[in-house]
């Protein structure tokens, strides 16, 4: 959730900063801040500030002027930012301990450390009662327990300092370092929360995500567990906590440098979905051989799909929406029992898993702390694990039995389209395979539905072209406090991802029903100021679908719907339609989803919402 960026080197460290700290501000956030040491003086000063990194250019700006007094700073303005080379850290911080202030945001500095910290120290209460920090406290945060911890520790030797710091810490975190005796180093060390660091040409950096990294470089690696990373100008230094020396293992990012960039759009979340189309075909086709799915690149072997008895499916909001369609997939195709649970109540609900259960794993970041802790909970249990990421080397990953990377490339905005339509390709793609070595399908009907899965990437792309249309659409439920979503089988599937994509982005209350659902109880909800949207794609339930929407129109409720074109008929002389081109039914919910992103996209840019940073929610969950 929070953002950590730090950086050694010959180049302006504010602008670094600060920039970086502006690409890390789709995790979600309620203040930043900055600490810069210029190269040869021995202060670090604090920057810092409730509200956007916006707000924290302008304090900076200030800062720089000589005009106004920093809030946060430890003392009187020395200049700093009349200079460029030299190292610094920064955060944007998502309150957990301590409401949203100056005093609360990072980074916090005591005695000799400046620090910087992802994640929640469980313990802190105790600690500070141990060692008697009370007085050493200005802000309510766990952090500045951290810190001051940390500074009492310190004698001189940071990595001493840092282990026993560690050893006394309880809960998750990333610790970010700046000693004031230590010259232009960053030293950091992690528990769960992410870390990835580089040496480029511009000096070295660290960070909690690539995005703020990918400016400079697609190369970069993950800090491991419980090791301590010393970032200097020219050189990188990763030790264990024996103080043994190892080697950083390399990654390369499958995305372009300048690929978190809006490219001309508005914002990232239209600039994402307009980007599925070869997302998509990216994830699909070099895992097609011979017109069949095959995964002997990624690694994963055939005995994985065969052995198996069960599959359970671990996910959180728009990922676990995902599960939800391949839930339908494995139930109709391969005909085995399948479970898709919600990853934070996973490990508390008495989960029937063993060494016979396939467990998925779905995530964009792999990185969500509550799917993690299930993956560690159910290879415990002995089940194997496949996970469905976005980003190469990330925790759920390396945590995982084996993994398929989507190729979605960095996804920015904080509602979820590229990643969650890149997860559904892979869902199919799984099917197929399991259907293959299964004998359920034969290689014909497998080449044929492979054929159908390659042809999502341009039905997408008719759905995007009638962006205008379903912007008109949109323009009608602007005023709607209420809104009700229906539809049966997958299209009840689909309508949940939908009905989240406009609660996260245009705070209209949504909720998706299953439409047979709607009279045991949901139907006494419906008004004539309650708009309805329906979508029916599955042309065996068609009748009963429309029936239910027959039923929430004669109650005076305004109607919009999603429909396969071929099934259309007549309908559009009674109903608003927006119609989808023609695929075999199971594969309906792609171009549907396309368009469902694009209605909440419109009704909350036109109720002139940052739809990028809808309120109250993060793009990475790190913290449980």
């Amino acid at each position: 959730m929070c953002g950590i960026i730090g950086y050694t080197g010959s180049e302006n460290v504010k602008e670094i900063l600060l920039d970086a700290l502006e690409l890390l501000e789709y995790r979600g956030y309620d203040s930043a801040g900055i600490a810069v040491r210029s190269r040869g003086m021995q202060q670090v000063s604090v920057y810092k500030c409730a509200g956007r990194v916006s707000d924290l250019r302008e304090v900076c700006a200030q800062a720089g002027s000589g005009t106004e007094r920093v809030p946060g700073s430890p003392g009187q303005n020395d200049g700093a930012f009349a200079r460029t080379a030299g190292c610094g850290i920064g955060h944007t911080r998502w309150a957990t301990h301590g409401g949203v202030s100056d005093a609360n945001a990072h980074p916090h500095q005591v005695g000799a450390v400046t620090l910087v910290h992802n994640g929640i120290i469980e313990n802190y209460r105790e600690l500070i009662a141990d060692y008697d920090l009370e007085g050493d406290l200005v802000s309510d945060t766990d952090t500045e327990v951290a810190a001051a911890l940390l500074n009492r520790f310190y004698e001189g030797d940071p990595h001493e300092a840092i282990r026993k710091t560690v050893a006394k810490l309880r809960g998750t975190f990333a610790l970010v370092v700046m000693f004031a005796d230590q010259g232009d180093v960053i030293y950091t060390t992690r528990n769960v929360s992410p870390v990835v660091a580089t040496l480029c040409d511009q000096g070295a950096m660290l960070a909690s995500d690539l995005t703020a990294l990918c400016r400079f470089t697609n190369r970069y690696f993950v800090v491991p567990e419980y090791h301590i990373l010393e970032l200097r100008s020219d050189a990188v230094r990763l030790t264990d906590f024996d103080g043994n020396e190892v080697e950083p293992e390399y990654l390369t990012a499958d995305w372009e440098l300048n690929s978190a960039g809006k490219n001309g759009y508005p914002f990232y979340m239209e600039k994402e979905i307009m980007e599925q189309p070869q997302a998509i075909a990216d994830t699909i086709e070099e895992r097609v051989l011979g017109g069949l799915p095959d995964f002997s690149a990624d690694g994963v072997p055939d005995e994985l799909f065969t052995d198996c008895e069960r599959i359970c499916i671990i996910a959180c909001g728009t990922a676990r929406h995902a599960g939800l369609v391949a839930q339908a997939l494995v139930k109709s195709i391969l005909h085995m029992h399948i479970e898709v649970e919600m990853a934070s109540e996973f490990m508390y609900s008495d989960p029937v898993i063993d060494q016979k259960t396939l467990v998925l794993a779905v995530s964009q970041s792999g990185e969500t702390i509550d799917t993690l802790e299930a993956v560690k909970y159910a290879r415990r249990r002995g089940a194997k694990c496949l996970s469905v990421i976005n980003v190469r080397g990330s925790s759920i990953a390396r945590e995982s039995d084996y993994v398929l990377y989507t190729n979605a490339g960095p996804e920015i905005a904080v509602a979820s389209t590229k990643a969650y339509t890149t997860q559904l390709a892979v869902f199919y793609l799984i099917v197929a395979r399991m259907a293959l070595l299964r004998g359920v399908f034969t290689t014909e009907e497998t080449q044929s539905y492979i054929r159908e899965l390659q042809r999502t990437p341009d039905a997408i792309g008719e759905v995007l072209k009638k962006k205008r249309d379903i912007h008109v659409v949109a323009g009608k439920l602007l005023g709607a406090k209420d809104l009700f979503m229906v539809g049966r089988g997958l299209d009840y599937s689909i309508l949940l991802e939908g009905s989240l994509k406009l609660k996260e982005v245009s705070y209209i209350h949504s909720e998706a029903y299953a439409s047979g659902e709607l009279k045991h109880g949901p139907i006494a909800l419906i008004t004539q100021d309650t708009p309805v949207v329906a979508s029916v794609t599955q042309e065996k339930l068609m009748s009963k679908e429309l029936s239910n929407i027959k039923e929430v129109r004669s109650r005076g409720a305004d109607v919009v719907i999603f429909i396969k074109e071929s099934i259309a008929g007549s309908l559009e002389e009674e109903y608003e339609l927006i119609k989808l081109p023609d695929m075999r039914d199971e594969f309906m919910v792609m171009p549907a989803s396309a368009a469902l992103q694009l209605l909440a996209y419109y009704v909350s840019s036109d109720k002139g919402f940052d739809v990028d940073k809808p309120r109250n929610l993060a793009k990475v969950v790190t913290v449980e």
